[in-house]
């Protein structure tokens, strides 16, 4: 399994890094929030939400607001990657005492950004985020260009990208295909399901028949509700 990025695992990263051995929450918490993550993007809501639950634990028994914000913020984003639209309801308790950078990765996962908040996101998402902030005159630029989402190499992260470019009303045809060859690739059924429902409908608008029963086949296939003759 890839990184979800240095960000998102920066306090629990010491449990696999040499030195002193790490304290037994880091390293429950670390395999807890992975295993989450994983199950997340593959579709497991029972074993996506036990594992949560039990990094969660591990990190509040540390008494940082901070650090379980930074856990709640992971969650979220793999909702976002999975295009699963709504506030990021674990991180408000925590809003108060959460840092700035939490608070700008929150905002970003809701695709509300704003540019002074920019420098302390992840590097990997920046340039998606000033694309996001960036004005044509007085209008925000309608288009993204989707090499800035091919530019992210760690896939997780440039789906959460691709689901923030969503959330800002931002998403094209072609951040679409790079969303779903990512997760295809990845073998990551929530997110493709996603994905491919979007384009779906978007081939059903154009009145594509024919992509459209093509996507509708492919979403069969991967819900195993495709049946052989």
């Amino acid at each position: 399994f890839r990184s979800v990025g240095v960000w998102a695992f920066a306090l629990l990263l010491a449990a696999c890094a040499g030195g002193p051995p790490a304290p037994d929450w880091q390293v429950e918490a670390h395999g807890a929030l992975e295993r989450s993550i994983r199950a997340g993007l593959r579709g497991d809501a029972r074993v996506a939400a036990s594992e949560f639950a039990r990094a969660r634990a591990q990190t509040a028994s540390t008494g940082r607001p901070d650090w379980v914000a930074r856990v709640e913020l992971v969650r979220c984003a793999v909702q976002v990657a999975s295009l699963d639209v709504g506030p990021c309801a674990g991180f408000e308790p925590l809003r108060t005492d959460a840092p700035p950078a939490e608070r700008a990765y929150e905002a970003y996962l809701a695709g509300r950004i704003a540019a002074e908040q920019i420098a302390l996101l992840p590097a990997g998402q920046r340039a998606v985020a000033q694309a996001l902030t960036a004005r044509a005159g007085d209008t925000v630029a309608a288009s993204l260009d989707p090499a800035l989402l091919r530019r992210i190499e760690d896939p997780f992260s440039r789906l959460v990208a691709a689901g923030v470019v969503a959330q800002a009303g931002r998403a094209n045809a072609a951040v679409a295909e790079i969303a779903v060859e990512t997760a295809s690739n990845e073998g990551w059924r929530r997110p493709l399901l996603a994905w491919l429902e979007v384009q779906r409908r978007a081939a059903e608008a154009a009145g594509d028949t024919a992509a459209a029963s093509a996507l509708a086949r492919r979403i069969a296939l991967v819900t195993g509700e495709a049946r052989r003759p």
